[in-house]
């Protein structure tokens, strides 16, 4: 177990059992390290600001203030994202601080994995224009979970004349502007990189087709009007 892993473990552990203690040593033999390294674990737990407490006492150990903790959070790397969208309409606000000091500490506790997974679905979203929220993804689910699938997506897509098409594509990435949102993807029908307006689109079916990774380029993203901005979770 790396270090990381053993502090969310120490602190579900003492959740557990609070307001019973756990001393160092039940705790030490539980992790298998020495005491001294649970000594420095629960240190560290309490520079970041996690409520334990030593009782002491040949009975005594390390307590958890339950009521000040929150349970296990687990958030999907596509929710993560969602609420770093969320927080660009809090832009110029009082609250856009503490909020973004929230959206960390969830993605803080999250297994190392799905947090890698957030931060690498997190660049690849970006925002054209001011820092601030863009229209909310209308259309149907599987457009705004496109990037999470890994997979090649059949759409129906209706142009600004209203004609539908279907194609076959490999979801790279969102641009949001003021009014609406664009799913970039390698298009096979056209053999090239496309944005396709969200709300044109009519369905989303998800192949089993996993395609071969492709590269979103900093240079695809060269707008020629207004500045893009890469999404981040911090």
């Amino acid at each position: 177990m790396n270090r990381t892993d053993r502090l969310y473990a120490l602190v579900e552990e003492l959740r557990a059992v609070s307001p019973r203690p756990r001393s160092a040593r039940w705790l030490a033999d539980r992790f298998e390290v020495s005491s001294r390294t649970i000594e420095r674990d629960i240190s560290a737990l309490l520079q970041a600001g996690v409520p334990v407490w030593a009782e002491p006492g040949r009975t005594g150990g390390y307590c958890l203030d339950r009521s000040r903790t929150l349970p296990p959070v687990n958030l999907t790397p596509g929710e993560a994202v969602a609420m770093a969208v969320a927080l660009r309409g809090m832009e110029g606000t009082p609250f856009r601080a503490t909020a973004a000091a929230a959206l960390r500490k969830l993605v803080a506790a999250m297994g190392e994995d799905d947090a890698a997974a957030a931060h690498d679905m997190a660049g690849r979203v970006h925002l054209l224009g001011p820092v601030d929220a863009p229209a909310p993804v209308p259309g149907p689910r599987g457009a705004a979970d496109a990037l999470s699938t890994g997979r090649v997506l059949r759409i129906e897509y209706g142009d600004r004349e209203g004609a539908t098409t279907t194609r076959d594509i490999e979801p790279l990435g969102y641009i949001g502007k003021t009014g609406h949102w664009y799913l970039l993807a390698w298009c096979r029908m056209r053999d090239a990189l496309r944005a396709f307006r969200t709300d044109r689109i009519v369905s989303v079916h998800v192949t089993a087709e996993v395609p071969e990774p492709r590269e979103l380029r900093r240079e695809d993203l060269d707008i020629p009007y207004g500045v893009v901005h890469q999404l981040s979770l911090s």
